[in-house]
This record gives structure tokens, C-alpha cells and sequence, in this order.
């Protein structure tokens, strides 16, 4: 390793253990530090052997994350792991974070929440509408939240 791929290593592994990161922001930061291609993959080897570097701790900890404090669905996260590049082995990995008990009772939290703050819209029809779109725009699977929306419907 020349000079600055051990500066880069150095600042990167500070980088890495700030908070878990994906290879595509890694590789973003070297480039930031004008490293490419292969003088960028040996930094990115180094970081991967010594553990800073863990595409599945990534995925467990983005997903344990975005749901928990964000309360965003699957789908959403599956969207933005994807974007980061992530492997569908992984992602799979990731969602095993998720309890699926904590998810529906957390979709029916947001369901219920929202619906209460519609109490002034008479038309239930558009009640439905605007919670459906909240949910979906949350990254709720709509067979779930079809099901949800029928229940507070009903109520």
C-alpha cells in the first residue's frame, strides 16, 4: 500500500466505526479521497479483513434501524438497500431483524394513528384512500394494509 491508500485506510476505518457502513459508501468516501479502482479494492480488502467492512452487519443494522425509529415497512427498506447496492442474500439476512409480531402491531399503530387524525373527513371511502397511500408511502406491503384498512373501516 502506497501513502495515501494508508491515509485512506486510516481515515476510512474511522469512517467504519463511526457507524456500519455499505461497500458503494466506502466506495464513495475513497473516491472522495481520489482513490479508484484498484488502489480503491485493496483499501476496501483491508477494511473487510480487519472487520470495519460487513455487508450483512450492514444490512442487520440499517433494517433494525429504519424500522424501529423510522417505522418504514419492507419495502421501502428492500428499496433502499438496493439502491446501496446490497445483496439479496444479505437483505434476506437483514430481515430477520424484524419480528414480525413488532411489524404488524407497528403497521396497525401507524394505521390507527393516522385514521384518528382524519376524524374530521366523513367520507370513509377517502379515509381509506389517504391512510392506504400513508401506509404505502411508509413501504407497507398493501395486502396488509388492505386487510388493516377493512378492520378500521368497519370500527
Amino acid at each position: 500500500m502506497n501513502h495515501s491508500q494508508k491515509d485512506a485506510l486510516s481515515k476510512l476505518m474511522k469512517y467504519c466505526a463511526y457507524q456500519e457502513r455499505c461497500f458503494a459508501e466506502v466506495e464513495m468516501k475513497l473516491a472522495s479521497l481520489g482513490l479508484y479502482d484498484d488502489e480503491a479494492g485493496e483499501v476496501i480488502i483491508e477494511l473487510s479483513r480487519s472487520g470495519f467492512l460487513d455487508e450483512e452487519r450492514f444490512a442487520r443494522a440499517f433494517v433494525r434501524g429504519k424500522f424501529r425509529f423510522k417505522k418504514w415497512g419492507r419495502r421501502k427498506i428492500a428499496n433502499e438497500l438496493r439502491q446501496k447496492k446490497i445483496s439479496e442474500h444479505c437483505m434476506e439476512r437483514g430481515f430477520g431483524e424484524i419480528d414480525e409480531a413488532d411489524y404488524e402491531n407497528t403497521l396497525r399503530e401507524l394505521a390507527e394513528t393516522y385514521w384518528a387524525k382524519l376524524r374530521g373527513e366523513k367520507n370513509v371511502w377517502v379515509k381509506r384512500k389517504k391512510t392506504g397511500s400513508y401506509l404505502l408511502q411508509k413501504g407497507y406491503e398493501p395486502e396488509l394494509i388492505n386487510m388493516l384498512l377493512k378492520e378500521l373501516a368497519e370500527v
